[in-house]
């Protein structure tokens, strides 16, 4: 299995636990649009929170898929 690059990593592995943290430009990019689309999607779907909750679960999970394939491989941490 190849490593990836550190030019290609948006995202860096936490230091403690498990997950990512943006470690480039593009990487908070993606974060920020991330949230931005979380903040209009609840004010969208304000009416209606199980579709609103749903759309909410598809953008994280595309935040996840792009976390995974554009950054550090993950695993836990203890520092």
């Amino acid at each position: 299995m190849r490593l990836k690059q550190d030019a290609d990593l948006w995202f860096r592995r936490k230091k403690y636990g498990w997950g990512w943290t943006p470690a480039t430009r593009e990487g908070w990019y993606v974060t920020a649009g991330a949230v931005v689309a979380i903040g209009l999607s609840a004010l969208y779907f304000e009416d209606r929170p199980d579709i609103g909750m749903a759309v909410i679960a598809l953008i994280i999970g595309i935040l996840l898929i792009i976390c995974y394939r554009k950054g550090e491989p993950p695993k836990w941490s203890w520092g």
